[in-house]
């Protein structure tokens, strides 16, 4: 079903500490994620090879309450958002819908989840988080982008040869870099880099310490709406239960 990465040719270079693991297409990196994640621990990275998916996942082991480790999946939209933007056409916007899908020039491509062990309660600290995602590459299927125009793929919005290994490499890279700034710094910073995102008005709300998102009410009052982070990740806004797939 998978293979560790040093039995195989490497087809991306990760930095440490990664641990590769990559699947055969028809795997599920965020299950087999999930299966492994307290036996291999931290930094494993989990690839299903796709033609039409970025598909992976990655293991996490916080060192705080879940009630505050849940903010790592504004680390890591944030990481997928810096990789695609690495190689989007630069008039092709990355954007988010709250908290775990992402758009380029506001079409749908697929998105992030966020994962612990079942049970783990507010107070007490994960003994894995696994953070997960799935990027549409191709559009397989034989219909015209025109007919809906709100969902499609990288190739679609103007990406030319998408490598998925170079996506992913640049995920890990930049998933390192927020995770250090988060520690060394705080939460604030990697907020406000995920708010600036953010579509629509990311710039008139601000997230609370433990991940909800507080917004205006209406333009112009002092009243703020609050969404709850841990509901919204309950389900993935981006996953079409059906498919198991991004929304098409």
């Amino acid at each position: 079903m998978f293979q560790h990465a040093s039995v195989m040719d490497h087809a991306i270079e990760l930095p440490p500490p990664y641990n590769l693991v990559m699947m055969r297409e028809t795997g599920d990196a965020f299950a087999h994620a999930r299966a492994i994640a307290a036996e291999w621990g931290a930094g494993t990275l989990v690839w299903a090879r796709r033609d039409d998916l970025a598909e992976f996942a990655v293991v996490l082991e916080p060192e705080m309450p879940l009630v505050h480790a849940r903010l790592a999946i504004y680390a890591g939209m944030n990481a997928l958002a810096d990789a695609l933007a690495t190689h989007a056409p630069p008039s092709r916007p990355i954007t988010f819908d709250w908290p775990d899908a992402i758009r380029v020039d506001g079409v749908l491509v697929g998105g992030g989840q966020l994962s612990w062990p079942a049970g783990t309660g507010e107070t007490e600290t994960p003994a894995w988080l696994i953070f997960s995602t799935m990027i549409r590459t191709t559009n397989v299927r034989v219909r015209e982008p025109g007919l809906r125009p709100l969902f499609g793929a990288l190739d679609e919005v103007g990406f030319e040869a998408v490598n998925t290994g170079e996506i992913i490499a640049s995920f890990s890279r930049h998933l390192m870099v927020g995770l250090d700034e988060w520690h060394d710094t705080g939460f604030a910073r990697l907020a406000r880099r995920w708010l600036d995102r953010v579509s629509p008005g990311g710039h008139n709300g601000r997230i609370a310490d433990n991940g909800d998102l507080l917004v205006q009410a209406e333009p112009g009052q002092t009243s703020l709406t609050r969404r709850s982070l841990a509901q919204a990740l309950a389900s993935c806004s981006w996953l079409d239960p059906a498919t198991g797939m991004p929304w098409l």
